[in-house]
């Protein structure tokens, strides 16, 4: 239950897949555990494949910045703290969940915080690794100069409208959740953009935000 936000983000992201193929999800809440019961007629294997994802992707952004909250010392507000570790996340994201997504393989029930804690030591060690290369000095700077190489590294596009962000393929991203409630930097951040297109009129505050992180790689219009 300590971290039963992360199975209420499966439950919602499930039911447009779990409705389209005729499926159903029942989400228990109660005692010590938080459980996602999902019954399928059909369509198994692409139900299976879509939990292997989408777990990783709780384990690669929820659990880890979790893991992040813990070990990483750093002379930052809260605010930029956080940016950071959203930073730190998205550089690896891909990879992380990859490496997650094999060790899954060949499981029938999917027992999220057991597996994390059992079966990912190695992860965990190279992401202990990471954190003991930042010092705590770490400065606002040092946040803007790794967020400047993470962006050039990156070809990928992202879209900014109104209150949301959009990948691609023009679907809404609402990983930012899985760092605690979904916030528009936050979420700018976890898409490891290298180009963000800003659609009409945007806050101010982001624009401020995407002046100072994403230079000319922000676009308005």
């Amino acid at each position: 239950m300590e971290r039963s936000s992360f199975i209420t983000y499966l439950y919602n992201d499930a039911a447009a897949v779990l409705r389209r193929i005729g499926g159903r999800g029942e989400l228990l809440l109660g005692g010590e555990r938080a459980t996602l019961r999902i019954t399928v007629e059909h369509s198994e294997r692409e139900v299976r494949r879509y939990l292997g994802e989408k777990i990783a992707e709780i384990i690669g952004i929820g659990y880890k910045n979790c893991f992040l909250n813990e070990r990483l010392h750093v002379c930052l507000g809260a605010r930029e703290r956080h940016l950071l570790a959203a930073a730190l996340i998205a550089a690896d994201l891909e990879g992380d969940c990859a490496f997650i997504r094999r060790k899954l393989e060949g499981t029938e029930q999917y027992s999220v915080d057991g597996f994390y804690r059992f079966r990912l030591a190695a992860l965990r060690e190279k992401w202990g690794k990471i954190v003991d290369y930042i010092p705590e000095g770490f400065s606002s700077s040092d946040l803007k100069r790794f967020c400047e190489f993470l962006v050039g590294e990156s070809r990928r596009k992202i879209y900014v409208k109104g209150n949301a962000v959009f990948g691609e393929n023009f679907l809404p991203l609402r990983k930012s959740r899985l760092m605690g409630k979904e916030d528009l930097e936050t979420e700018i951040m976890l898409s490891d953009a290298g180009f963000v297109y800003c659609l009409g009129k945007i806050d101010s505050s982001v624009e401020d935000f995407l002046q100072k992180y994403y230079a000319e790689r922000a676009v308005f219009s």
